[in-house]
């Protein structure tokens, strides 16, 4: 079979869809499309194909979105895939519409509603509108979170058509169990891009106070960002050793292996947090917002803490909490989390699904 990705990020379709691109190439001709990055070789040596595509994951221009929608349009005559798996909004809706235009089967994965859905303004109606028509030929709709799902069924964006994934899930043997640092120094690490969204002012507020009030923590930053404003502000607070600066970390494990706790104050509309997946996988007690594809993660008191979103003084109590634990105590909560990831987030879970949906559509 031909088996096309229709993706908006190459690091994130080879992070999170790796060890499926990997099997669905040892068994069928596998391409994918998106914008280059610096991810698509490793890609091309999983096995599979790459063609090129303009695509700006946030613009509204409607002469560039018309633009990819021919594109998508002359890609799938060009190659005519047998099924067409997309992700993210624009792929979904765009890669839907022409996938049902052609008659090509096709399976969609809602790794979020996005901003654009979550916010209750003209934009929403439109995405949504789009939504129902590029969904209603799908051959599976993959959802990662109740939320999600239940916002769309609700909407009638979908109907019978649906499944829920746990996530992206974690590979297990690559984010393995880790032993927990024997250090006087607590290590807390925030993991994601720097946007507001992410919660990273929360986090910079608690990073300043708790500093402040003990010595013998560090706040660590892991993520990249084109916001000149923070920027300038994670340089100042990192020359008064408030904050240590590590850009964008292609391989977190070194991170982890050094880190006591993981804080992830995202009040961002996300499927399920693949930072919590990671971090719990690696045996890290985590901290994180109660907000879908964060609390299906966190057991607070469990493998981590619950706080409140956009609340600082509620994180910094937390993190006081989470000092407040013994070195066993901390330790215990992040091999519940290993225990949790295991059990419920093994990322062969997704791998399977997907297959079986590739057998089901082969044998119409």
């Amino acid at each position: 079979m031909r088996i096309l990705f229709l993706a908006n990020n190459d690091g994130g379709l080879y992070k999170f869809r790796k060890e499926l691109i990997k099997k669905l190439s040892s068994e069928h001709k596998v391409f994918f499309c998106l914008p280059k990055g610096e991810y698509i070789k490793d890609l091309i040596d999983l096995g599979g194909t790459y063609i090129p595509c303009k695509l700006e994951c946030h613009g509204v221009n409607p002469l560039k979105e018309a633009k990819l929608i021919c594109y998508y349009r002359k890609i799938l005559k060009m190659y005519y895939p047998d099924i067409v798996f997309t992700y993210t909004i624009k792929p979904n809706i765009y890669g839907g519409l022409v996938c049902a235009e052609k008659n090509i089967p096709y399976v969609a994965n809602i790794t979020g509603l996005g901003t654009a859905v979550e916010n209750k303004r003209v934009l929403q109606k439109i995405v949504l509108f789009l939504y129902k028509c590029s969904l209603r030929k799908a051959s599976k709709v993959f959802f990662q979170n109740t939320d999600n799902r239940n916002f769309m069924l609700k909407r009638k964006i979908v109907c019978d058509n649906y499944d829920l994934l746990p996530g992206s899930g974690v590979n297990l043997e690559q984010y393995h169990s880790l032993d927990y640092p024997k250090k006087d120094i607590i290590h807390f690490v925030f993991v994601a891009r720097i946007i507001k969204e992410k919660g990273i002012d929360q986090y910079l507020q608690a990073a300043i106070l708790i500093t402040k009030r003990y010595q013998n923590t560090r706040f660590h930053l892991c993520g990249s960002t084109n916001d000149k404003k923070y920027l300038e502000k994670i340089k100042v607070l990192e020359q008064k050793g408030i904050v240590i600066y590590h850009g964008a970390v292609k391989d977190m494990i070194d991170i982890y292996k050094n880190s006591h706790c993981t804080i992830h104050p995202t009040y961002y509309p996300e499927g399920i947090s693949n930072v919590l997946l990671e971090s719990c996988a690696c045996a890290r007690p985590i901290i994180t917002t109660d907000r879908s594809g964060c609390r299906e993660v966190v057991e607070d008191g469990v493998n981590g803490f619950v706080v409140k979103q956009k609340d600082s003084k509620d994180l910094i109590r937390v993190i006081e909490k989470f000092l407040a634990l013994s070195w066993e105590e901390k330790r215990n909560m992040g091999l519940a989390g290993r225990k949790k990831v295991e059990k419920e987030f093994d990322r062969n879970i997704v791998v399977e699904k997907y297959m079986e949906e590739v057998e089901h559509i082969n044998k119409k």
